[in-house]
């Protein structure tokens, strides 16, 4: 295919896109960033109802509570979020795929059963919910970004599954009641901190346009930001979910791998199971993880995904945190890192940090410095060397289906690749550095002031509150996550003022990469933008992490 070929295919699939919003909905003029930094809030909520906003600014918990019970239907739910996610895309390019038309032959279905039989379908009744697009969802493209996957299966034709084919998630989630309606934009390869492709160009952050929404579940983000979804699902191999969720000032959870299913997922570098992709929702509370997870677990997964562990819902794991029973929560304790030893964050990330260790120590919980003897940047490079294994030949594969070109910011080139040899070494490197980081958890039973381990650890998640686009310089903060297999859980905190915020004067770096990441940070451009951290927990907890970001969420937000 020749260069104007896959760029007019591009800009066709996404006309097509726009095509399918009803007629009253497009925008007259999207203003430019100049004009309009931040299109979230009552920006957007001037072209919808007074019904409208207050559906589409109700947390999944509330939604449900409502539609169980019938005071909203299903359908006005599903419309509302319809229109609002089709003027989230005008104003950010944040959808790859919208099917309202099907959402709401659902939505009627679900109030039509409800109506019937006097009971919801399921804990996630008439309840909108948004899929990166690496879910595949039946009547629906599944392009991920690629040229050349639009109108076929992944890339390949003719395999019988173009139509009717679902992920396993997909099917969960229509079995718990949830109304799908719409696939957000990734970045193509999905190796990426920043939303870009060949169809829908550019996914900026609603709270500021002059920023990333992140990547690479960033239509995700953006959307969420938006109001225009209440929960939604992506992916992280490297920050994916947790990077979107801090960026666009919401929450998000990285579970460990094996706690949800991903089969019958679309992936780059499918195969590659040293550091696994997972699956995990974003959402504007920490209630609404909560409740996605819990649904998801109802559903007994782990008999339909093969790697999927059979580890339902953990009450008692909440209840340590958080027991209703119990006017407060017994002493905790944290570690907090604030500088990774290879690159610094910038100044409202520190001011996050702080924020968050302040809003603990007032609580009566111990917080101590986090200095783990494996370096992160060890566990950096590990990370590097498992992403490369294959030489970057399944993505550069994808790109050739059409000839397109790769986004500078992808981080895929064409290397030799690893042999058997290689790839044992660097499981062995991983493995060794996961126990030397177990066992530096361990030793803080003896710092921590409760005689346990710390609980979690307070952490940046990237150097800024948001990449600016082609400034995503480093990703060591994300990562070490990845590689530990940890679960990780983002909480918003803040948002950047440029009258306090100002950019370090006297700074020294450590390297190239520290000086160019502090380079990149200005003030004027940032102000306003969200500002969140990560609160760390070991492998596997989730439940704990979740009742984690609820109780240090409320308290910071207090």
């Amino acid at each position: 295919m020749s260069g104007s070929d896959w760029k007019q295919k591009g800009k066709d699939k996404a006309e097509s896109v726009l095509a399918l919003i009803p007629k009253e909905w497009p925008l007259e003029k999207i203003p430019s960033a100049e004009e309009q930094r931040d299109v979230t809030g009552p920006y957007i909520q001037q072209f919808l109802s007074k019904e409208e906003v207050a559906i589409t600014e109700t947390d999944a918990v509330g939604i449900v509570t409502k539609t169980t019970a019938g005071t909203w239907s299903a359908v006005e739910v599903a419309k509302a979020f319809c229109h609002r996610a089709a003027l989230a895309h005008q104003l950010v390019n944040c959808l790859h795929e919208i099917f309202f038309d099907a959402a709401m032959e659902d939505a009627e279905r679900a109030d039509k059963y409800l109506a019937e039989h006097r009971k919801p379908i399921g804990p996630l009744h008439g309840l909108p919910v948004s899929l990166k697009d690496q879910f595949h969802v039946k009547g629906v493209d599944t392009h991920m970004g690629y040229v050349g996957w639009i109108g076929n299966f992944q890339g390949k034709k003719d395999t019988g599954k173009e139509k009717n084919y679902e992920s396993e998630m997909v099917k969960e989630l229509r079995s718990l009641g949830a109304t799908l309606y719409c696939k957000t934009a990734v970045p193509h390869t999905l190796m990426c901190g920043e939303t870009i492709n060949n169809v829908i160009g550019y996914c900026w952050n609603p709270k500021n346009r002059n920023l990333s929404a992140g990547g690479s579940s960033g239509g995700e983000g953006a959307l969420i930001g938006l109001r225009g979804s209440p929960v939604g699902f992506g992916t992280d191999i490297g920050g994916s979910i947790r990077i979107p969720a801090a960026f666009n000032g919401l929450y998000g959870i990285r579970p460990s791998a094996g706690r949800l299913p991903y089969e019958g997922m679309a992936n780059s570098m499918d195969g590659q199971n040293s550091i696994l992709s997972v699956v995990g929702p974003l959402a504007t509370t920490p209630g609404a993880l909560k409740l996605l997870f819990q649904g998801l677990l109802s559903t007994q997964p782990w008999l339909h995904d093969p790697l999927v562990l059979e580890l339902p819902w953990r009450d008692d794991a909440e209840r340590a945190i958080s027991d209703p029973l119990r006017r407060f929560t017994e002493q905790l304790s944290f570690g907090v890192m604030r500088h990774d030893g290879a690159c610094a964050v910038t100044p409202p990330v520190a001011r996050a940090i702080d924020i968050t260790v302040h809003t603990l120590q007032k609580l009566g919980h111990n917080v101590i410095e986090w200095k783990p003897s494996v370096p992160h940047a060890k566990i950096t490079d590990i990370c590097t060397k498992i992403w490369s294994f294959d030489g970057g030949a399944d993505c550069i594969a994808d790109f050739e289906l059409s000839g397109e070109e790769a986004a500078p910011q992808c981080l895929i080139q064409k290397m030799p690749q690893a042999n058997a040899s290689d790839i044992m070494a660097a499981n062995i490197e991983q493995r060794e550095a996961q126990k030397e980081y177990m066992e530096y958890w361990n030793s803080t039973a003896e710092q921590s002031g409760t005689g346990r381990p710390v609980d979690a650890v307070i952490a940046p998640l990237s150097p800024w509150p948001a990449a600016r686009p082609a400034k995503y310089t480093y990703y060591g903060y994300s990562v070490w996550v990845n590689v530990l297999d940890y679960s990780a859980v983002v909480i918003p905190v803040t948002t950047v003022d440029k009258s306090v915020d100002k950019k370090i004067e006297d700074f020294k770096a450590l390297n190239e990469t520290d000086q160019k990441t502090h380079d990149s940070y200005d003030p004027e451009i940032y102000d306003g933008a969200h500002v969140s951290v990560q609160l760390v927990g070991r492998r596997l907890q989730e439940e704990k992490m979740l009742a984690l970001a609820k109780y240090v969420g409320e308290a910071i937000h207090a």
